[in-house]
């Protein structure tokens, strides 16, 4: 194994490749040409001894993913329009990954505590609100995978990160990054975002049940405390499961 874990992302017609102090990008112009850009990770914490500390490390990543992803998401859909574009601030960003945020929250963890508590009203036993809490979970994620991938953009996006994941496999394991040694290996890989959320999923059912039925508002409470914990958990569980 790399002494670092290499990650990446699928953008428009190109993928983010992250390092231990900077990406890479790489995106496709309508040309036919291949655009490359480098930036260097300058979050305040990236590097710091804080910033290693488990639990705390997996948060810092979280971040980051989502301010630099974000960033080049929007500036690959303008090559992509061959634009200029408008440079977002981190005002933008951070009006624009919270309204997201906020949006998830509330489709993901908010919407199927509202239908379990809904459908077992009637049911003593808690834990079947949780277990039916955590099947809606599952349906509105599946769903949401479904629904997305029915778009043609959204199929090409998933093409390359696919071709992120192969990448990485290959250079983990060493070898050349060439088409023909880079194309034998999966598209799948276990630090994959999509990895990282069914993760997050399964401890989710666990964590809520641990809460019990409580009032509403403890109910919603613990659901917003507890997902920054199950998020960190769940990216040293994949960590240590890679």
């Amino acid at each position: 194994m790399p002494k670092y874990a290499y990650g990446g992302q699928a953008l428009i017609e190109g993928v983010l490749m992250r390092g231990r102090d900077a990406i890479a990008v790489a995106l496709r112009h309508p040309d036919g040409r291949i655009v490359f850009a480098t930036e260097r990770l300058d979050s305040g914490v990236h590097g710091s001894p804080v910033g290693k500390w488990p639990l705390v490390r997996g948060l810092v990543v979280l971040y980051e993913t989502l301010i630099v992803g974000t960033r080049w998401l929007v500036r690959s859909a303008n090559v992509q329009a061959e634009e200029d574009g408008v440079e977002l601030g981190k005002g933008s960003i951070a009006l624009m990954l919270g309204l997201t945020l906020l949006a998830g929250v509330g489709i993901f963890f908010l919407l199927p505590l509202f239908v379990a508590s809904v459908t077992t009203a009637n049911v003593e036993n808690s834990l079947v609100q949780h277990l039916v809490e955590g099947l809606v979970r599952v349906v509105i994620f599946l769903g949401y995978l479904l629904l997305i991938s029915r778009a043609p953009d959204i199929r090409r996006v998933f093409q390359y990160h696919g071709a992120e994941h192969m990448t990485i496999h290959a250079l983990e394991a060493g070898d050349p990054l060439t088409v023909d040694a880079v194309r034998k290996y999966p598209t799948a890989h276990p630090r994959c975002g999509t990895e990282f959320l069914v993760v997050v999923i399964l401890l989710s059912i666990v964590a809520f049940s641990l809460v019990g039925r409580q009032a509403p508002l403890v109910m919603v409470g613990s659901r917003l405390l507890l997902i920054p914990v199950i998020a960190a958990l769940g990216y040293e569980i994949l960590k240590f499961g890679a």
